[in-house]
């Protein structure tokens, strides 16, 4: 292959920035609103009262602007006055002088089509059930309105339609034939507005608050599905009971509604008393659902529903602030799961995650602040960044303050902003106020992209034992200085036998350089640095093997006893790849005897074995200087795990035996944990029995976790093809589990093969492009099959611009999410660098594109 010039990517069209600096409130104040939907496919109608008044912070005399796109202006009318303005394309003005200087009531009435809402933001209808998604600003697609997030008013809603069940946010007030209102006390920003009408039915139960009051609790599916609701509504009960406990937050409406939805951009929304969830993350049974899916399923319930307080009563005052939101429910939800299941597993698992997504994007063209400063499209930040690293923030903010300082910041968060919508600088005010620490340098976490880098050095001399911590901040896209952070270094030291001599003790890192000195010590300690992982950095220090494998033995950290065997496999697949060297049996005998330590939990010990991904890697090595070569990368990490397997061969028999769950299955953290470590233990034996041990298992399986798990270990090998086709023939009717189908054939197609593989599953009839789920399914997973998508005859790249072309006038904010796959474009050599830039240009170029797709692939060309 020929090497091709680098061009000038293509100029897009003027897309207008929306900046934080210029953030005014708006013109007018809303009290409150009345909806009345007649329903109807092709021709809904909607009625709107909007009570207003002039904003006595803005002044009177000011043009009074609305939202809306793609309405139908029917009427419009100001105080009983009708008034004949036309609207533009993406709202309507009424000019100052049509309006009292005094409270008025605003009536529209307009006219949409949700059944040609393809993409499923504002009123949509999937499966002939109407629904709504208006986060971030779908709701402008219902109605003219002021949709942003710090106009707060009460809904009172009718809807009228012969559908059976009628739902919207707050509390039932009336219903008859063909129509039903709904009421909602609390104040509320547009975006969590929620309209459902279907042929459902509910899975039911009910909860009493620790004050007393009595909640109907309901799980809306279509019919066949309520089978599938338990685990659903046994989370979302102690999803309530923990947020009471934990956090004195109680639930505020007599009932809580959940609607499980097929086709949805999102996993979920939390609609004041009326969460929609896309139905993946609420249907589940063993047959059904892995314990990865379960896992998920208690998460995103949980997330939701803390919402009700991180997100409803307090929201944001802006879209700039979504992680003040999204970063503290992220953070709560995350502790509710720990406390469900293992801490130490799920720090590892949500390190895992913040690496693999966050982190890449920290370091690449779609690098971001926490709190960004402009944006062209707000569906274009609803990113790991904002999520993921938002929540990290808050755990730092916890661990300098203090469980204490954390509690009583909270409880003054809650009593003073309680209705109201906030920001960040709300947010660290409370902090500031409840524990009198200045947070002035710790705000830059918010306001500055980029990952830090946080390099070690040591000295030990006279029984003093020094560690001199130092952080660098690298360049991102707008940001080519930062600020010095505030970064806590959770550390412990141990002796040379392996006792702690020194607990876990976090050092504040604050200047360029720093040292911390230990005295007192005996010997050299080995240190424990990071602890916890108590930053998103990168921790840069020269570590030897031996060090290694003696936290991996002895550190009691859980985290960093992870992190010691993870690094280990980082640098012995390194050293192939760059070196070609052979795998370490030093690192194998430690990774044996991890595996075989019954003194540890079995998920931690299922996660030890779990090897270092592919796209990990590369990113490795691009870090450290090299250009990865993703076959190279494949093919060790291949090797890798045949050597594992080959070092547990005697003791995989054994490991898998004694992993049994005997008794009825259950997804609670114990017995996932034990099928965690047999399956991982399966698909090494896989490696040497060439595949019977796995067949067998398949055939005997009577839950998806292992099912599932012996058809990859399988696949991983190359075989598989007649469990693929019993697989297809007995699920071929679940919508879900045929996901997984979809899914599996493509993340392991053997590299050559991958482009073939989703040519041939795009032609099948069951293959719904226009359903998000089944297009993430195989769209999205291509890049995922690291060694595939990169292929150096680009054709990947070239069929993931083709489905993104093509899914863009459907669902622009699905295609822009896909289109991240290209992000790490830079880290590769020079051809496949051309051939992704040429993908990108070819998007660019495309007539109509969408604002959503445009931004994304303009600011990756431009990386």
């Amino acid at each position: 292959m020929t090497q091709t010039p680098a061009q000038t990517a293509p100029q897009m069209p003027a897309q207008t920035a929306v900046k934080l600096a210029d953030y005014q409130p708006y013109s007018h104040v809303l009290d409150r609103v009345a909806l009345t939907f007649h329903l109807s496919p092709q021709a809904t109608r909607v009625q709107a009262r909007l009570h207003l008044a002039p904003n006595p912070a803005r002044g009177s005399g000011l043009d009074l602007r609305l939202d809306g796109e793609n309405l139908v202006l029917i009427a419009l009318a100001v105080d009983g006055q009708r008034l004949e303005l036309q609207p533009d394309a993406t709202g309507l003005t009424i000019p100052a002088h049509l309006l009292p200087d005094a409270p008025f009531v605003l009536e529209t009435e307009v006219e949409i089509a949700p059944e040609g809402n393809t993409a499923l933001e504002g009123l949509y209808m999937s499966g002939g059930m109407y629904c709504t998604q208006c986060e971030a600003e779908g709701f402008r697609k219902i109605t003219f309105y002021p949709d942003r997030p710090d106009v707060m008013a009460r809904f009172h809603v009718r809807i009228e339609s012969d559908m059976p069940v009628l739902l919207s946010n707050g509390n039932p007030v009336a219903a008859g034939p063909g129509w039903a209102e709904w009421d909602d006390p609390w104040p509320k920003p547009a975006y969590l507005f929620a309209l459902v009408a279907g042929d459902l039915v509910a899975h039911s139960d009910r909860f009493t608050t620790q004050s007393g009051r009595d909640v109907a609790l309901n799980i809306w599916v279509r019919k066949g599905d309520e089978g599938f609701c338990a685990y659903a509504m046994d989370s979302l009960i102690r999803s309530m009971r923990w947020d009471e406990t934990a956090y004195g937050r109680e639930y505020d409406l007599d009932v809580f509604n959940i609607v499980a939805v097929d086709d949805f951009n999102m996993g979920a929304m939390e609609n004041k008393g009326l969460n929609i969830f896309n139905s993946k993350y609420v249907l589940a049974s063993p047959e059904t659902a892995t314990d990865e899916d379960f896992a998920r399923i208690e998460a995103i319930i949980a997330h939701e529903y803390f919402h009700n307080w991180t997100g409803n009563r307090i929201t944001c005052r802006d879209w700039f602030q979504l992680c003040l939101k999204e970063g503290l429910t992220v953070f709560r939800d995350q502790q509710f799961s720990g406390d469900m299941r293992s801490h130490a597993v799920k720090r590892i698992e949500d390190v895992l995650m913040l690496r693999g997504r966050q982190f890449r994007e920290d370091g690449g063209p779609l690098a971001h602040p926490v709190r960004p400063d402009a944006y062209v499209e707000i569906n274009n930040f609803y990113t790991a960044t904002i999520y993921e690293k938002g929540a990290e923030v808050i755990g730092m903010l916890k661990r300098l303050v203090g469980d204490a300082g954390y509690k009583a910041a909270l409880d003054l968060y809650f009593d003073r902003h309680d209705g109201a919508a906030a920001t960040i600088e709300d947010w660290l005010q409370v902090f500031e106020d409840a524990t009198g620490r200045d947070l002035t340098q710790f705000k830059r976490w918010y306001t500055e992209a980029g990952t830090p880098q946080v390099s070690v050095r040591d000295d030990w001399a006279d029984g003093v034992y020094t560690l001199t911590l130092a952080q660098t901040l690298p360049a991102t896209p707008g940001q080519p200085h930062k600020g010095l952070k505030v970064i806590p270094v959770a550390v412990g030291l141990l002796n040379p036998n392996g006792d702690e001599v020194v607990p876990t003790t976090v050092l504040e890192l604050t200047e360029a350089q720093q040292s911390f000195r230990f005295s007192g010590l005996a010997a050299r300690p080995v240190p424990s640095i990071l602890r916890g992982f108590s930053a998103p950095v990168v921790l840069n220090r020269a570590v030897s093997a031996d060090e290694r494998a003696f936290l991996l033995a002895h550190d009691t950290d859980p985290f960093n006893k992870w992190e010691a065997g993870r690094a280990l496999a980082k640098e012995v697949m390194a050293h192939m790849i760059t070196d070609a060297a052979p795998v370490s049996r030093n690192w194998l005998a430690a990774l044996a005897r991890v595996a075989l330590d019954h003194g540890l939990d079995p998920a931690f010990r299922a996660l030890a074995l779990r090897l270092p991904g592919e796209d990990d890697m590369a990113a490795t090595l691009a870090a450290a200087g090299h250009v990865p070569d993703p076959v190279a990368v494949h093919a060790a990490r291949q090797a890798l795990a045949d050597a594992v397997a080959a070092e547990l061969a005697p003791v995989l028999p054994g490991l898998i035996a004694g992993m049994a769950t005997p008794g009825p299955f259950s997804p609670d953290a114990a017995q996932a944990g034990r099928r965690a470590l047999r399956n991982a233990a399966l698909a090494l034996l896989t490696r040497r029995d060439g595949g019977a041990a796995a067949r067998a298992a398949f055939a005997a399986a009577d839950n998806m976790t292992d099912s599932l798990a012996a058809l990859v270990a399988l696949l991983e090998i190359g075989a598989g093809a007649p469990e693929l086709a019993a697989f297809e023939a007995r699920w071929q009717a679940d919508r879900l589990v045929m996901d997984k189908w979809f899914m599996l054939q493509v993340l392991y197609a053997a590299p050559q093969d991958l482009a073939a593989v989703v040519r041939r599953l795009t032609a099948r009839p069951d293959f719904d492009w226009k359903n998000p789920n089944r297009f993430r399914a195989v769209i999205g997973a291509l890049s995922a099959n690291h060694a595939g998508f990169h292929h150096a005859d680009g054709a990947a790249y070239d069929l993931l611009a083709d489905w993104l072309l093509r899914l863009d006038p459907k669902n622009p904010q699905t295609a822009a999410r896909m289109s991240t796959a290209f992000e790490t474009w830079p880290r590769y050599d020079a051809d496949r660098q051309a051939l992704i830039r040429r993908a990108l240009q070819r998007i660019l170029t495309a007539p109509g594109l969408s604002r959503d797709l445009g931004e994304m692939a303009a600011r990756m060309a431009a990386g």
